[in-house]
């Protein structure tokens, strides 16, 4: 497969060099929409059906964090008519004048079917919901094995108990180990204040010796194969855990945690405007949304899911359909700024490098 990719970005490069490249407009004409998302985040099937539908041709390129994907899209690099950012960033593109607001005349399946807590939940980072509409969602909480665990789990403190001592995974992420410490802490998983964030990373380097790993994409395997008792999860993956070794279990710990979102935007410098429209709402169609959840098994804001959801390891399930007191008043992380960035990130190389 990674043979195959280079050898289509190769041709991507001599197209772009002779002068036919990537976002070549008169060759598409109006009947395509550029597309700029994470890796494997939406049901190929529902491209598949959208082409049908409408005509349009789908153009997808994919993202593996924010932060790859904002610097090519602030360079005016490429043209995409709709990315999928998450909330902090969806807030610094917006501070950076990059997105263009939405016409929610073209977009009733939004208006009808995400759900207005979803709307709610996203001012915090998109004040009047202007510019984004809610495609996807989770939190951010612990999978433990019962069978390795024999107390009962219910705060981030377990991560920091000695006798768990190389069995705990963290989050090899800045915001994400953070918020866990700040958190245990009792502090905002948005706070800018240097003393506070400081005791965070006295509290992540303390815990140092009881991590067996900081992982992204082997947390799955190591916790489904029982090489490590328990870890910090996004509640969609945490799902997928689950159905392949049903003595994990996931908890949002009672101290609170980050409620992510991420949403469809229409970068400012978009040049198929009119077909963006028809993609989003597309995709806020309750049999699209389901699609998309199966595929997926990140949580919907679309409000009509779960009553069609039928599967029995996905239908009322928890982890994916908490009720709303599971995650109201949760906080979504902020955009903080060039300086908030950077002190995460200096005070992040401080615990890796200790």
């Amino acid at each position: 497969m990674k043979y195959i990719r280079m050898i289509l970005l190769g041709l991507c490069c001599i197209l772009a060099l002779s002068g036919c490249g990537f976002f070549d407009s008169e060759e598409d004409g109006d009947n395509v929409v550029y597309v700029y998302n994470w890796g494997d985040y939406v049901d190929p099937d529902t491209l598949k059906q959208f082409e049908e539908e409408t005509g349009i041709r789908v153009v997808m390129d994919e993202f593996d964090t924010n932060e790859s994907m904002y610097p090519l899209v602030a360079a005016g690099a490429e043209r995409y008519d709709v990315i999928c950012p998450s909330d902090y960033m969806i807030q610094k593109m917006i501070h950076n004048d990059l997105l263009q607001p939405l016409d929610y005349s073209q977009l009733p399946n939004a208006r009808q079917y995400v759900g207005k807590q979803f709307w709610t939940q996203s001012e915090s980072f998109d004040p009047g919901n202007r510019y984004a509409v809610p495609y996807c969602w989770g939190t951010v909480g612990i999978v433990y094995n019962r069978t390795m665990v024999d107390e009962p789990v219910d705060s981030w403190s377990i991560l920091w108990n000695e006798k768990y001592k190389n069995e705990i995974i963290m989050q090899d992420s800045p915001r994400d180990s953070f918020m866990v410490a700040l958190k245990r802490l009792g502090y905002s998983l948005n706070t800018t204040d240097p003393q506070q964030i400081k005791e965070a990373r006295d509290m992540l380097i303390a815990q140092k010796p009881l991590v067996q790993a900081y992982g992204i994409d082997d947390v799955k395997d190591k916790l489904v194969s029982g090489e490590a008792a328990m870890g910090v999860v996004f509640s969609g993956e945490a799902l997928r855990m689950i159905l392949e070794n049903r003595n994990l279990e996931y908890v949002i710990p009672k101290e609170g945690t980050n409620l992510w979102i991420d949403s469809w935007v229409i970068p400012k410098n978009a040049e198929h405007v009119e077909n963006a429209h028809k993609f989003i709402d597309f995709m806020s169609r309750p049999d699209i949304a389901l699609k998309n959840f199966e595929y997926l098994t990140y949580s919907t804001p679309n409000t009509a899911v779960p009553a069609m959801e039928e599967d029995e390891d996905y239908k009322d399930n928890p982890v994916v359909f908490p009720p709303e007191e599971a995650y109201a008043g949760q906080e979504t992380y902020k955009y903080l700024g060039e300086e908030g960035d950077k002190r995460y990130n200096d005070e992040w190389i401080q615990v890796k490098v200790w």
